[in-house]
């Protein structure tokens, strides 16, 4: 099997460019097969709070009523997708920027929940992934960047976690290629003591990270992430790590960064 990197890039380092700048550069570096997936920041809760529209966040998951998701999609499908994408440009890799309605290749179900209204929030699974549209690019030598838009397929844009995404077309590319899919933000890892940048974890167990989350240890941001990211390890991808983002050059030859284990 080829190997293909998938990454995603997220957290405060959306929103400074110097570092973003370093990452994509890192990025652009990485030879073969890769795909990058980006969240957006706090730039579409600025920008929301400074167009008066209240935002909300539930266990790190963004609450889109119908003004919402006018800013998420001007943001990340526009002006940070594009961003992205012509700064990779300018490093040497020929990126090719995308949403889920692009190519259809995210089609989403609108989220459903017994107490909460999450709005226009799209869900997906592996077969709401357009691989063949995927491999067509990789074939072609373009590099995807995929936000974090999604459709229903009836005409209506969805806001679907980035995480999520990432770990979904992982699990869908996992039969193709060998999948090393990594999460970078602005943290060493995943920490024992969110406030310890030394207190990183070098290796974590599903059962440790279950034990964790229970005792409150492991919480908010972290557990969607986490849980996305084993349940792509549960799908067969080939390998999974948590790092800064200035490690990703680093983190698979110098052992940066949390390496997740299935079990």
């Amino acid at each position: 099997m080829q190997t293909l990197h998938i990454v995603k890039i997220g957290g405060n380092i959306i929103d400074e460019a110097v570092a973003l700048d370093a990452f994509l550069e890192s990025f652009s570096a990485i030879k073969g097969n890769k795909i990058l997936v980006h969240g957006g920041g706090k730039m579409a809760t600025d920008l929301g709070h400074a167009l008066g529209i209240p935002q909300q966040l539930v266990d790190g998951r963004r609450i889109t009523d119908a003004e919402t998701l006018k800013v998420t999609v001007m943001v990340y499908a526009g002006l940070i997708n594009k961003t992205i994408v012509s700064k990779l440009q300018s490093f040497g890799c020929n990126a090719f920027g995308l949403s889920g309605a692009d190519g259809n290749l995210l089609t989403a179900t609108r989220r459903l929940h017994a107490q909460i209204d999450f709005g226009w929030v799209g869900d997906i699974t592996v077969e709401n992934v357009n691989t063949n549209l995927l491999q067509m690019l990789l074939d072609s030598g373009f590099v995807p960047v995929i936000s974090p838009v999604t459709h229903d397929g009836n005409g209506h844009l969805l806001n679907t976690n980035a995480d999520t995404i990432a770990s979904v077309i992982s699990s869908a590319l996992a039969s193709d290629y060998a999948v090393k899919l990594t999460y970078c933000f602005e943290k060493n890892g995943v920490l024992r003591d969110v406030n310890d940048e030394d207190s990183i974890m070098p290796f974590l167990k599903k059962e440790e990270y279950l034990q964790l989350k229970h005792e409150g240890i492991i919480s908010k941001g972290m557990i969607p992430k986490l849980d996305n990211a084993f349940n792509a390890l549960d799908a067969g991808i080939a390998q999974l790590t948590i790092c800064h983002a200035k490690h990703l050059k680093s983190c698979e030859t110098k052992g940066i960064g949390t390496y997740l284990i299935k079990s």
